[in-house]
């Protein structure tokens, strides 16, 4: 049974290594706990320090991504969208002020194209344990890692969709992980599935019981860490060619360029506008809002609303 040690703790992660005399898997915890884990700028910049570090350490065969408290993650921090790019508020009666697409495209290419393709290459084999929720940019990013392991009860989904994007999140790995019918399912819609039904697509490698879920993803990865360490490097070798034979690595790009594009999106009258929402009310009762808009996306099998 893995035991663990802190080797540093952040302000909002926290990076462990089995201990004692069994240092071959380290585990990266997301430890937002009060917001849910929410991927934000902070968290996002000591997530990578932590797996850079477990990246240059020769002793480590495996890394687990787990989060603390509720969840794993709900995905971008919405109090923070938009904003990354400049973005601010006007005053009462004050023109939107814009920002430049340059600095738009800067920042979306490091924070999809790289950073997607920085998981789906990167040098250890992962492990993705999930509890509680993985929804959005958060499932976007761990979709890149070997394994995923989800508790029966996880709720999965592409909920920023939402914002009005309609299957911009839909990638390559969306497909090859549950294929098209799928992927174009939960990419349109951002409608939630628990874990038992992402299992049965292929989106998980398998869902496990809730209280079961930390002890099967121990095992999986001081399993698999007994491969030797040049085994372990030659199997993401070889990988990497094979994603790059189907294609995949060549469409990061396409990640963040449209995200980019995204953002100059246009609303009628009468279309849900999250950031003006967000601008109004506040962002727990913008959130609350566009759930409401887009409450029949969540009804696919026809069944009447109780409203109705």
């Amino acid at each position: 049974m893995l035991k663990w040690e802190t080797v540093k703790e952040y302000k909002e992660v926290i990076y462990e290594k089995a201990r004692p005399g069994f240092s071959a898997v380290a585990r990266v915890t997301l430890n937002r706990p009060e917001r849910m884990n929410a991927l934000s700028l902070e968290l996002r910049k000591e997530m990578w320090d932590a797996l850079d570090n477990a990246a240059a350490d020769d002793e480590v065969n495996v890394v687990i991504i787990k989060g603390a408290g509720r969840c794993l993650s709900t995905g971008a921090s919405l109090e923070q969208v938009g904003y990354v790019y400049g973005w601010k508020d006007p005053k009462p009666g004050e023109k939107k002020p814009s920002t430049n697409m340059r600095s738009r495209l800067r920042y979306d290419a490091k924070n999809f194209q790289d950073a997607w393709q920085g998981v789906l290459l990167y040098p250890k084999v992962t492990i993705v344990q999930a509890h509680g929720y993985l929804l959005g940019q958060a499932l976007d990013t761990f979709l890149h890692c070997d394994f995923i392991i989800g508790a029966e009860d996880c709720k999965f989904g592409e909920i920023e969709d939402r914002l009005g994007i309609a299957g911009l999140t839909l990638s390559p790995i969306w497909v090859l992980r549950c294929g098209l019918t799928h992927a174009l399912d939960l990419c349109i819609t951002g409608r939630i599935i628990d874990g038992n039904e992402a299992a049965r697509i292929g989106l998980l490698n398998w869902a496990v019981p809730a209280d079961k879920l930390e002890e099967n993803v121990n095992n999986l990865a001081e399993g698999i860490a007994r491969y030797p360490r040049d085994g372990i490097a030659l199997g993401k070798a070889s990988r990497r060619l094979l994603y790059d034979i189907l294609g995949v690595t060549k469409g990061y790009g396409h990640a963040g360029v449209m995200h980019s594009l995204q953002t100059n999106i246009h609303f009628e009258e009468g279309e849900f506008a999250f950031f003006k929402e967000r601008r109004n009310m506040g962002v727990k009762e913008a959130i609350h809002a566009r759930n409401k808009y887009y409450e029949l996306l969540d009804n696919p099998e026809g069944k009447k609303l109780d409203k109705e």
